[in-house]
C-alpha cells in the first residue's frame, strides 16, 4: 500500500486477498485521536473526507471484507469520516480508501482498503 504507519499505531491488522484480475489489500490499526489528522494529511486526499453519522442503509458485501481481520465493515459503522485517497498509490494501486472510526475519547481505528 506504500502507507507509512505512525509509530503510535497499535492493534495493527493486514490482509492481502489474491483476485482473478485485482488483489484486495486491507490494513487497519488504532491511533491516538491526536495523531489521526496528521496521518490523514500524509495521505493527501484530493477532497475533504465525508462525515457519515449513520451506517450505510444498503447491504454491503465488499470484495475484500474486513471480516478477514476480525473487524466490522467500515460501511456498517456510524460516526465515521471516509473517502478515497491515493497519495501513496504511486501508480501501483488502482484505488485506496480510508475510513476513520472513533473508538473512544482517546483513540480511533483507521481502515484502509486498496485495490491493486
Amino acid at each position: 500500500m506504500h502507507v507509512h504507519l505512525p509509530t503510535e499505531a497499535t492493534d495493527r491488522r493486514a490482509a492481502h486477498q489474491k483476485g482473478f484480475q485485482d488483489d484486495g489489500l486491507l490494513l487497519a490499526f488504532t491511533l491516538p485521536n491526536s495523531r489521526v489528522d496528521a496521518f490523514l494529511a500524509e495521505l493527501a486526499p484530493e477532497h475533504e473526507l465525508t462525515r457519515r453519522a449513520e451506517p450505510l442503509q444498503k447491504s454491503v458485501k465488499p470484495m475484500t471484507p474486513f471480516a478477514h481481520l476480525g473487524l466490522k465493515e467500515p460501511e456498517t459503522l456510524a460516526d465515521v469520516r471516509s473517502g478515497p485517497v491515493c497519495a501513496p498509490c504511486a501508480s501501483e494501486l488502482n484505488s485506496l480508501d480510508v475510513t476513520v472510526h472513533p473508538l473512544d475519547a482517546r483513540s480511533s481505528r483507521v481502515y484502509l482498503r486498496g485495490v491493486d
